[in-house]
């Protein structure tokens, strides 16, 4: 999976939006987030660096969408190009995947027991919870979460 996550540049300075607790930071600042180049979905290779994220992103009243998901999951590699397309499409959210292997206790806490499970938070709070690989209701409920 070394492909999925990219190190920040030795040089990437912490953004004092994020310190400070900004609740209309851009996650793609965030020197914590191992992101995709290639698209705007960010992805996590430690519970630590998930954590750092989450404190600082969760009470925003941006909604962010957790992708739950697993490298072995076949539903999960079916949907995993609509999810990728939505983001950007519909720029009004911030996207994370989760791989369940790599981070098992992130999948625990979020009590996700199929992949792939879709989260959505917004204010601190769990909007939304989408199971399955349904790309209808997936871009259906990413595009009303978006516009909300």
């Amino acid at each position: 999976m070394g492909s999925l996550f990219s190190s920040p540049s030795a040089t990437e300075a912490e953004n004092p939006d994020v310190k400070a607790g900004n609740p209309d930071v851009k996650a793609e600042n965030h020197p914590d987030v191992k992101a995709r180049s290639s698209d705007h979905v960010k992805a996590f290779d430690s519970a630590e660096s998930w954590q750092s994220y989450w404190k600082e992103i969760k009470d925003s009243p941006k909604p962010v969408v957790i992708f739950f998901t697993a490298s072995w999951c076949g539903p999960c590699k079916f949907i995993t190009p609509l999810f990728h397309e939505m983001a950007a499409k519909y720029p009004n959210a911030d996207y994370v995947k989760i791989d369940v292997e790599e981070l098992s206790g992130v999948a625990e806490e979020y009590e996700v027991r199929a992949m792939p499970t879709f989260v959505a938070w917004k204010e601190g709070k769990e909007v939304e919870r989408f199971v399955g690989a349904n790309k209808v209701e997936l871009e259906k409920k990413i595009k009303q979460l978006s516009q909300s």
